[in-house]
């Protein structure tokens, strides 16, 4: 399912941590990981040494993906590294599908003196833009970080993109024999007080049933024997993050539009919020142009 891992890697120690995570991954995949270091053309590192030019971004990058090669050497997974130039979001998922790349591994978050471009808008950008499925990883200390994944919870709309995405989940929930919770949330604050809400409000739960079975059907139909069905009412990103807690999620899955440019994540801010918020990694899925 994925035999091409890229992990965009700058040495923090978020990024060290979720380098061994998708260590875990590459092992039970038999996949080889591709370790980057995007030396930021965004910023001013041309320095002049004994005479010589040099990018000093780039020689860091070079001692950044030799540390990694040293840690991935101890863990015993197959690897290479690559050290280029650009700026850092677009770099990564052009390089991503360039080289055919399955899926992409970056933090969200570093902790303190971590990450200048692996954190919150660099990783949020490449979620956005990446045709390339993207594993983010929160890394603050209530982080979750378990592998392989037991308990995996796809959120869904009933949308295209949503169901797309729910596809590739369950796949990866039947490799791991994981148990698949499946989520709709009725957003109650959409809804007024007058008949027509109320009319509408009993719509929305049908249409929410409707999209968790769609979901379920499809991870029984791949062999999944464990579902669990969660139909909630309440604001969408903090029921996804209730859902986590009460029910010990390991991953979260998610779709995201297939379009490039401005165009915002699928169900609104809700992945985006879930991509920044989860304490566990979340999984995005970008619908096929």
């Amino acid at each position: 399912m994925y035999e091409n891992i890229l992990i965009p890697y700058d040495g923090s120690e978020g990024a060290a941590e979720v380098l061994h995570h998708a260590s875990e991954f590459a092992h039970w995949a038999d996949a080889t990981i591709h370790v980057l270091y995007v030396a930021d053309t965004t910023r001013d590192s041309v320095t002049v040494v004994e005479g010589h030019t040099v990018d000093a971004l780039v020689q860091q990058g070079e001692n950044v993906v030799d540390e990694a090669a040293k840690t991935l050497d101890t863990l015993g997974v197959s690897y290479d590294t690559d050290v280029v130039q650009g700026n850092p979001a677009p770099t990564i998922v052009e390089y991503a599908e360039q080289y055919n790349q399955d899926l992409v591994v970056m933090p969200t978050h570093g902790r303190e003196g971590a990450s200048r471009y692996l954190v919150g808008s660099v990783s949020e950008k490449v979620v956005r833009l990446s045709s390339v499925p993207v594993l983010t990883v929160r890394m603050q200390p209530d982080e979750t970080l378990v592998f392989p994944y037991e308990n995996l919870l796809i959120p869904t709309d009933g949308s295209t993109a949503a169901t797309h995405a729910a596809n590739h989940l369950v796949e990866l929930a039947a490799s791991l024999d994981a148990t698949v919770h499946v989520l709709s949330v009725v957003d109650d604050t959409t809804l007024g007080m007058d008949v027509r809400s109320t009319i509408s409000g009993k719509e929305s739960e049908e249409a929410a049933t409707d999209a968790v079975e769609t979901v379920v059907s499809e991870a029984e139909t791949r062999g999944v024997t464990n579902t669990v069905r969660h139909i909630e009412h309440g604001t969408p990103a903090e029921v996804i993050l209730d859902c986590i807690e009460s029910n010990d999620i390991h991953a979260v899955g998610m779709g995201t539009t297939g379009r490039r440019g401005t165009d915002r994540i699928l169900l609104g801010s809700v992945a985006e919020k879930t991509v920044r918020s989860a304490p566990v990694p979340v999984l995005t899925v970008a619908e096929p142009e």
